[in-house]
């Protein structure tokens, strides 16, 4: 029993200690399994790592090699362009030494152009005191062989002795002449200043600058689209039926008419804001209420030519008149309305010549029409002297007026007090500052002409045009020109600026003589 009891002991023992060892066995295959395992994920991790460790340092000398490239490619372009700065530097200094040149070579060419007419002059001045010499001298010996000679009679000796000391005289006799007309110049000028100094005192007119456009406002943009209408047929028709360009830009809540002739300018642009007011704006609707403006304006201009007539007190006048009157208004002449300088001009004539004692009622009469064909010329081929004169005579005006409307141009001579006075009124409402513009450029051109034209004269070393060119001052040498020729010289320049040059008003010519006399006290 006991035996048995050991046996089975030590049975159980030995199964213990074999199974002890086999599990140890079997943890220790299973512990070699995982540790092969770990070291295989290990192994793959660094391999991965190392792929991306060489990828990175591909990656890298990729970057390296672009940013190589951008520098050079930089750095080509930074000397490709510095290159070009040097040449076009290079070729500017050049550029630069031979205009120096060049302006160099000019002034050596004017400085040696003036030095020989320096010197030329001065031969001519030597060469005519040497004439004026031997003149007085040959004078001087045909008296003393007249008075010595024998073989003529006392008659004969007398005239000839008359006409060389007449020659002598001249200078004496001019002098005389000169100072005569000039007292009468000085009178008559005190007069008639005197004269323009009343009627501007008791005259002011009004002046309004009239432009070439009109503007009109609008309540909001939305009314530009229905003014254009579909595919533009609204503003082709209001252009066509109306003769202005109408302009539709970015100028907020407004519209531009634009025309040269301010009637049908002021007949669009109230058109146009009639239409806006109805807000029917198609080709029908406008026909029909330009039809309608039109109508109004030629009522209304006949009322206006009535009441200037009226207020002028200037007696009955023709309908017909009296509506060219009113369309005045809508003419600019030099951007000075026709119809403000109108009635300047009559009421300044009729001061005039209330002044100098003559009919003050013709005179206005002839002042308020002296400019009436200026309503035709837009309708009626020709000047608007010639048709002023022939409208004036098909309704019986008096011939002073149409005297007036001719003398005013110069196209007849003054044959009256009142003709005279529209005349001065004329050109006094026309040449006032600020009464006209003109376009720069023809201005200039035209001040540029006038002292052309009185440089272009003998003797004359210097001419300015000055006074906005309503003045020429004309600096004459005067070892070559004598008192008594810059007379005759101011009138030469005068005559010519007149046939060449186009002018408002009238030009002043001041020719001015110095001679200087210098001496040392020592």
């Amino acid at each position: 029993m006991l035996n048995e009891i050991l046996l089975g002991g030590g049975i159980a023992t030995v199964s213990g200690v074999v199974g002890f060892f086999i599990s140890k066995k079997i943890t220790a295959a299973n512990f070699e399994i995982y540790l092969e395992q770990a070291r295989a994920k290990a192994k793959a991790i660094e391999n991965e790592s190392e792929t991306l460790l060489e990828r990175a340092r591909l990656k890298s000398k990729e970057i390296e090699l672009e940013a190589k490239k951008a520098f050079d490619s930089a750095k080509a372009r930074a000397k490709a362009d510095l290159h070009q700065r040097e040449d076009e530097l290079i070729r500017k200094e050049q550029k630069f030494e031979r205009y120096a040149q060049e302006e160099e070579r000019k002034l050596q060419l004017e400085r040696k152009t003036l030095e020989a007419q320096k010197l030329n002059l001065e031969r001519n001045e030597k060469s005519l005191a040497s004439l004026k010499k031997r003149y007085e001298q040959k004078i001087d010996e045909a008296l003393h062989v007249i008075e010595h000679s024998a073989g003529m009679t006392q008659e004969e000796a007398k005239n000839l002795l008359l006409r060389n000391v007449e020659e002598k005289a001249r200078g004496d006799i001019a002098h005389i002449v000169r100072r005569y007309e000039s007292e009468a110049k000085e009178e008559a000028e005190k007069r008639a200043n005197y004269i323009l100094a009343q009627a501007t005192s008791r005259y002011a007119g009004e002046f309004a600058a009239e432009r070439l456009t009109n503007l009109v406002q609008l309540e909001n943009d939305e009314l530009k689209g229905r003014i254009i209408g579909k595919e533009g047929r609204n503003i082709k028709a209001l252009e066509t039926l109306m003769g202005v360009d109408i302009i539709i830009d970015d100028t907020p809540n407004a519209i531009v008419v634009s025309s040269f002739n301010l009637y049908r300018r002021a007949i669009a642009t109230k058109t146009l804001q009639l239409l806006i007011e109805d807000g029917r704006i198609q080709p029908a609707r406008i026909e029909e209420i330009y039809k309608k403006v039109s109508e109004e304006f030629e009522s209304k201009i006949l009322q206006e030519g009535e009441t200037i007539v009226a207020e002028l007190e200037i007696g009955v006048m023709h309908p017909e008149l009296m509506k060219l009157i009113g369309r005045l208004r809508y003419r600019a002449s030099y951007g000075q309305n026709a119809l403000a300088h109108t009635l300047e001009v009559a009421h300044l004539a009729g001061l005039m010549a209330a002044e100098m004692g003559g009919d003050v009622t013709l005179a206005k009469r002839a002042g308020l029409l002296h400019d009436i064909g200026k309503a035709l010329t837009h309708d009626v081929d020709g000047n608007h002297v010639d048709l002023g004169a022939e409208i004036c005579r098909r309704y019986n005006e008096d011939a002073i007026v149409i005297n007036a409307i001719y003398a005013h141009h110069g196209q007849q001579e003054i044959e009256s007090v009142e003709c005279g006075a529209v005349c001065a009124a004329d050109a006094l409402s026309a040449a006032r500052p600020g009464a006209r513009r003109e376009v720069l450029e023809s201005f200039l051109k035209r001040v540029t002409e006038i002292e052309d034209i009185a440089s272009a004269h003998q003797g004359v070393k210097q001419a300015y045009a000055i006074n906005a060119g309503r003045e020429v001052r004309v600096i004459v040498n005067a070892t070559l020109i004598n008192d008594d020729e810059s007379v005759l010289l101011a009138k030469e320049i005068a005559s010519e600026i007149e046939e060449r040059v186009q002018y408002p008003g009238e030009i002043k010519v001041n020719v001015i003589r110095e001679s200087r006399a210098v001496e040392f006290a020592k």
